[in-house]
């Protein structure tokens, strides 16, 4: 808008044709591109459903998600086992991401550190989301998995009698999948925890200490609350991003279809049994693991789903 200043008035003068036209091809690329979204997804999830048609015809949804055993020599396909690693893996790597994410995200957010310093941090942060899976994964190999087999070991000794313990670890498992994956899904709470927090208006935080209360009292009871909907959404796409993870949790967790309560047996994934078998896979194997690529999207859309509806709910409140 193009405003005139001839004293103490100003004269609004009249936008262009051309600049009315640019708003309008804007608003139309941008929607363009937000329906191509939308477009990818849904053709990424007829071409699946399609490829995994025979599967559903052969197994359907009950027996499928029911059966532990998966053999190409028999035909015989069930992903139970893989359900339950994907789900528990990502559980483990939540329980120790969101405390840690959302801890660093309040120490860069307030001042008790100088700019310099909270500059740093926030990038070696945002600096483990660029770290590929692979090397995550020979990391926690080489330097993760020794001293979590020694601990292991002494928690078997000691507490071998609850069931999380009960297994004697060997090397690759449910827990080093699990803190893997903790550390991965780290810079995505930490990052949109932190904008969060960030965008709380200050002048809340003014009014609270107006009113008398100290600064933790500020921050878990007016910042904490007011950017709650923000920290959810991060532990969801957090979540997500866990339950979609391949080649590191591949190298770590052991690969086996079995089900254990213990967390230092192997175990299986939808995504490792993904990557450990497609490659060599044919005729009715194909479509099991299309049908197995299926319930994994459609469990992450019910992730989705359910962050969207926990902070609508929120913001109601």
């Amino acid at each position: 808008m193009n405003t005139s200043a001839q004293g103490n008035r100003f004269t609004v003068k009249p936008r262009s044709e051309f600049e009315k036209s640019l708003d309008k091809g804007f608003i139309w690329l941008t929607r363009i591109f937000a329906l191509a979204i939308a477009a990818i997804l849904l053709w990424m999830a007829i071409e699946v459903g399609i490829e995994s048609v025979p599967a559903i015809q052969e197994f359907g949804l009950f027996r499928f998600l029911s059966e532990s055993n998966w053999n190409p020599v028999t035909n015989l396909y069930g992903v139970l086992p893989q359900v339950y690693g994907t789900l528990v893996s990502a559980f483990i790597g939540l329980l120790i991401a969101v405390p840690i994410g959302v801890g660093t995200a309040i120490l860069l957010s307030e001042n008790w550190l100088p700019l310099s310093i909270r500059t740093i941090m926030v990038f070696l942060v945002e600096l483990l989301a660029a770290i590929p899976s692979v090397v995550y994964g020979i990391w926690g190999i080489f330097v993760l998995i020794p001293p979590l087999t020694a601990f292991g070991r002494w928690l078997n000794s000691s507490f071998g009698w609850l069931p999380i313990f009960s297994t004697v670890p060997t090397g690759p498992g449910m827990f080093p999948a699990g803190i893997i994956l903790g550390i991965m899904t780290l810079p995505i709470i930490t990052a949109i925890s932190r904008d969060a927090l960030i965008s709380v208006p200050s002048s809340l935080r003014q009014a609270a200490v107006g009113l008398g209360a100290t600064r933790w009292e500020t921050i878990f009871k007016v910042i904490l609350p007011t950017a709650f909907s923000g920290i959810v959404s991060a532990v969801m796409l957090a979540l997500g991003r866990a339950m979609g993870e391949t080649m590191a949790v591949t190298m770590l967790i052991g690969n086996s279809n079995r089900i254990s309560p213990s967390l230092f047996a192997p175990a299986n994934t939808i995504s490792s049994l993904l990557a450990n078998q497609f490659a060599e896979a044919s005729g009715l194997q194909i479509s099991a693991l299309m049908y197995a690529a299926l319930i994994l999207f459609v469990l992450t859309l019910i992730v989705n789903v359910l962050a969207e509806f926990i902070v609508l709910r929120v913001k109601r409140l």
